[in-house]
């Protein structure tokens, strides 16, 4: 009969089992990939998907639109519109539009209008000439934008809100409870822009010209 391990030795090796199941994980082995402290310790791995991989800048307001452009396509202009410039002869002024004007009144007389061919009402957009010079342009439909945002439809407080601290009020000389709204060159030319609002404190129309010929009331009349 073979002699029996003494108890000592049978309790040695039970305390060794216990602290080989107790033996924390190899901290050199590979960890899941994505893991947050994995990327935190690897320079070189990819950033989370929900966070972008550049320096995003602060968001920031878009700046004010210039009272000497629309804010769409920029044809319209405190001193001409497109490539017309206030004071061009008529013909320098179909030059530089580049297409085919048709004649609103008597081209001989001091002061007259043309307006584009594809216009059909030439009180929604025309061009005035005096003295054989380009000096205004008038607009009554919402679809063209003045210079600074102001358009036909919108209220007298809104053309103040757009235009503070450079707008000057006058009474419609033929509209009770109408004002014309004039706005300076906030870059110090000679043209203006005037909105006019009827009774009911909105804008009807609007054009942009220089003095004396911006403030005419009824046109060339």
């Amino acid at each position: 009969m073979k002699p029996m391990m003494p108890a000592i030795a049978l309790l040695a090796l039970a305390l060794a089992a216990c602290q080989a199941d107790r033996v924390p994980a190899d901290a050199d082995a590979p960890q899941p990939q994505g893991s947050a402290d994995a990327m935190a310790n690897d320079p070189a791995a990819p950033p989370p998907l929900d966070q972008p991989s550049h320096d995003v800048p602060p968001a920031t307001a878009p700046a004010s639109g210039d009272i000497n452009r629309a804010p769409d396509l920029g044809l319209v202009r405190m001193d001409g519109y497109g490539d017309m410039r206030f004071g061009m002869t008529a013909d320098e002024a179909r030059q530089a539009w580049g297409g085919e004007f048709k004649g609103v009144g008597d081209e001989g007389a001091g002061c007259y209008y043309l307006t584009p061919k594809w216009v059909d009402i030439p009180s929604d957009f025309a061009f005035m000439f005096e003295n054989g010079k380009f000096v205004r342009y008038d607009v009554g439909t919402g679809r063209e934008i003045a210079p600074g945002g102001g358009k036909v439809g919108m209220t007298a407080d809104e053309i103040r809100d757009l235009y503070a601290g450079r707008l000057a009020e006058t009474p419609h000389k033929y509209v009770e409870g109408g004002n014309y709204l004039r706005v300076d060159d906030n870059n110090g030319g000679q043209g203006k822009l005037v909105f006019a609002t009827g009774k009911d404190g909105k804008v009807t129309s609007w054009r942009v010209g220089v003095p004396p010929q911006v403030d005419y009331v009824e046109g060339c009349s």
